[in-house]
């Protein structure tokens, strides 16, 4: 990856990191759309899943965004987190549902976390984290899942709770952490998580504008605070950290604003140190490829290809503040090698 000093690094093109942004690279049937995709993952053969607040939730793209297959349909409640295990298992966050459900490449049903429609007693009245009165068991309105090397589940429960939790590969509650707050250990919105090489668990703690990181055993180690709004986390091989950035220009909170000079949606990827290696968007022009208006999840190919999906619709198309036709899913082809 390109060294940058970070304090030179502010909202450039995703060209002077060397990708080539493409916002029509998936070839959906006739007459299909996903209204707006929540998130991505890909599998083992690099094909990508995409979920989506759709008719037809999860749709299955190769590389080249030919389509493959589509499946879930009538399943979900609101669908918004996915992952793709080792064995290219899919877990899928129906955050309405309050449930975690593994599933087969195919879309057979392996394990359910969580009952359909049952919220654990945190005193949320909504999915404003405001709302929340004190930390509770799995779930209310969880958000995203991720695995450890040993097949461990953890699960990101974010909006009307303010707890990590985790499982066994089997599906056995083993522990739980966090509660309402700023404080180290604390969440509000604990939104995106992903695991390290090193065991190492690292939680997009939204609305604190921060990521924390927690050994294995939910201990806390550090946070970084080089970010607006991070709703999910991805870290490949190398241990690079790529963070979705929601940002300030767009799903705010009823009663919130920006503050004077706030960046909008941006992609931010960082080495396992912290230190800022590269940076794109920031909002000023959300529908042009390349820039974002409500980034949501994130995820990265074996060949270095970027995929970013955006809740534009529940962010602000459905008041109108963006086109319908603002993209929801762009894809950035690693074009230049990094060093």
């Amino acid at each position: 990856m390109r060294v940058e000093n970070p304090g030179e690094i502010t909202h450039r093109s995703c060209e002077d990191f060397g990708f080539k942004a493409d916002a029509t690279w998936a070839k959906l049937p006739l007459g299909w759309t996903w209204l707006e995709a929540t998130s991505v993952a890909v599998n083992l053969s690099d094909q990508v899943i995409v979920f989506s607040r759709s008719d037809h939730p999860v749709m299955v793209f190769e590389r080249d965004g030919s389509f493959v297959r589509a499946w879930g349909e009538g399943l979900f409640r609101r669908p918004h987190g996915v992952f793709v295990g080792p064995d290219d298992s899919v877990y899928c966050i129906d955050d309405l549902g309050h449930t975690v459900r593994k599933f087969s490449p195919s879309g057979e049903l392996l394990l359910t976390l969580g009952v359909d429609g049952q919220a654990s007693d945190s005193g949320a009245t909504s999915i404003d984290y405001r709302t929340i009165v004190r930390s509770a068991p799995p779930f209310h309105f969880p958000t995203n899942v991720a695995l450890s090397a040993k097949g461990e589940i953890y699960v990101s429960d974010g909006y009307g709770n303010a707890r990590i939790h985790k499982f066994s590969p089997q599906g056995e509650l083993l522990f739980s952490w966090g509660d309402p707050g700023a404080g180290p250990g604390q969440f509000h919105v604990p939104h995106g998580i992903a695991v390290d090489g090193q065991g190492q668990v690292y939680v997009a703690d939204r609305e604190n504008s921060r990521i924390q990181i927690f050994t294995e055993n939910g201990e806390y180690v550090t946070q970084w605070n080089d970010v607006a709004r991070p709703c999910q986390v991805f870290i490949d091989t190398q241990n690079y950290v790529y963070v979705a950035e929601l940002g300030f220009l767009s799903g705010m909170w009823p009663g919130t604003t920006a503050p004077e000079g706030a960046t909008g949606g941006r992609v931010s990827i960082f080495d396992r140190n912290g230190d800022l290696k590269a940076r794109w968007g920031g909002g000023q022009n959300p529908c042009a490829a390349g820039d974002f208006y409500a980034p949501h999840d994130i995820c990265v190919d074996s060949h270095g290809d970027i995929y970013v999906a955006e809740v534009t619709m529940s962010a602000g198309g459905n008041r109108g503040l963006v086109p319908p036709s603002c993209h929801s899913l762009q894809k950035f082809v690693k074009v230049a090698p990094t060093s």
